[in-house]
């Protein structure tokens, strides 16, 4: 009889559903996390910081953005098998490909750069000089690739992943007014500040970055997910888009409960780690610092990672973490290079490091229009989806966060110029 019962459990549809879901997962939950990166973090400890709950509310917009961005570049790449940057050479042709390919690895070399910075601001945390913090990072996270393959790598991934959860302990560490962060939350509150406004353009921007469309769609494409699990890859997509703003929505909570409620002024994390000591304790301050260096690693193993995806999907290179050194030259030869410029350039003294990273903000906000309107082309070519294109009314929703997404990437741009 317990064995019957065993039996039955384990064949019903919701059991079956999870164990499929599992093993789609990955891809959209990794994508996202990334996206609290070295500069996410920052960007929501200052929000906090400077303005308290006021912009909780905003949060509840950006699930659905973003959401709805990573939905679609997982039914692109499971619907056609390929790459995000593959379709656009096919859609727009070799030339345009090419340009709108040098222009992302600028910005995103940009990006790498804020990564390996973030370690070597996390590792001074912690008492660990960079000529040691940097090469031995750089070293983890280029064997990680070169000895690994997607599955043991997107394990890893994963893992680095669950350590965001440190910021909502964080979070709960900081003893917060829980009454006004929920009213916050679901009624905006609007400050018509130069300052509030630049936070809110600032707060959208790091959620949705022109590298994670790319590294979405290539490790759809690389997992190999079929058709029939299409459904379970969106819900990975929008999982994904949920967790990482609970977790930036805590990073918030925890700085607005601290720094903001007790008048400190704060210029960087490591100012926020120690700021946070005496309101929310020790543990809230080493569990933050924790947090911004696991993600910062993450981060440095995943941007490089991204680029060397679709430059080699862009010139029709062999490209793949499973891939060796052999079978993939390009992928694997662009791959270091990238860590190893990147620890270079972190290791030269007073190097204008604010300047390369605004600079990359400018390009990625100027790219992110772009590729949103390529992305929804593609999306509504019955060539390439069939039937799974997009939807009157999900074209409706598509098109308005995409609207609204590029206005606020040209504000960016504008408010970074200025």
């Amino acid at each position: 009889m317990d064995i019957r019962i065993f039996t039955r459990v384990f064949r019903s549809p919701f059991i079956l559903s999870l164990v499929m879901f599992i093993s789609v997962m990955g891809p959209g939950i990794i994508t996202a996390n990334v996206d609290n990166d070295a500069g996410g973090i920052t960007t929501y400890a200052l929000a906090g910081s400077q303005f308290g709950y006021d912009l909780l509310w905003l949060f509840i917009p950006m699930i659905i953005a973003l959401a709805i961005i990573q939905e679609m570049g997982v039914r692109m790449g499971v619907v056609s098998g390929k790459g995000l940057a593959d379709l656009i050479r096919e859609k727009v042709g070799i030339k345009l490909t090419f340009l709108m390919t040098i222009a992302l690895l600028a910005a995103n070399m940009g990006n790498i750069l804020a990564e390996f910075s973030g370690i070597s601001v996390s590792s001074a945390i912690f008492g660990v000089p960079n000529f040691v913090a940097l090469p031995v990072a750089a070293l983890v996270v280029w064997l990680l690739v070169v000895k690994g393959t997607y599955k043991s790598v997107e394990k890893v991934f994963l893992a680095a992943s669950l350590v965001y959860l440190s910021y909502i302990v964080a979070g709960f560490l900081s003893q917060p007014n829980w009454g006004l962060a929920i009213h916050n939350t679901f009624v905006p509150q609007i400050v018509p500040s130069e300052a509030y406004i630049t936070m809110i353009i600032g707060l959208v921007g790091t959620t949705i970055a022109p590298w994670m469309m790319f590294y979405l769609q290539s490790t759809i494409v690389e997992k190999g997910v079929s058709l029939n699990n299409l459904k379970y890859s969106k819900a990975d997509a929008v999982l994904g888009a949920i967790v990482v703003n609970i977790v930036a929505f805590f990073i918030v909570i925890a700085c607005a409960a601290t720094i903001n409620a007790n008048g400190i002024q704060v210029n960087d994390v490591a100012d926020i780690s120690r700021a946070l000591v005496p309101f929310a304790g020790q543990y809230a301050s080493l569990l933050f610092a924790f947090g911004f260096l696991n993600a910062s690693l993450f981060a440095a193993s995943i941007l490089p990672l991204s680029t060397a995806y679709y430059v080699c999907e862009s010139l029709g290179f062999e490209a793949g973490v499973s891939k060796s050194f052999r079978e993939a030259p390009v992928f694997h030869g662009l791959y270091l290079g990238l860590i190893i410029l990147a620890v270079i350039i972190i290791m030269i003294p007073d190097i204008p490091l604010l300047s390369i990273l605004y600079l990359s903000q400018v390009a990625n906000g100027i790219l992110l229009p772009f590729l949103l309107i390529l992305m929804l082309l593609i999306i509504n070519d019955k060539k390439v989806m069939g039937e799974h294109v997009n939807s009157r009314l999900f074209n409706v929703i598509s098109w308005a966060t995409v609207i609204i997404v590029m206005s606020l990437s040209i504000a960016l741009v504008v408010t970074s110029l200025i």
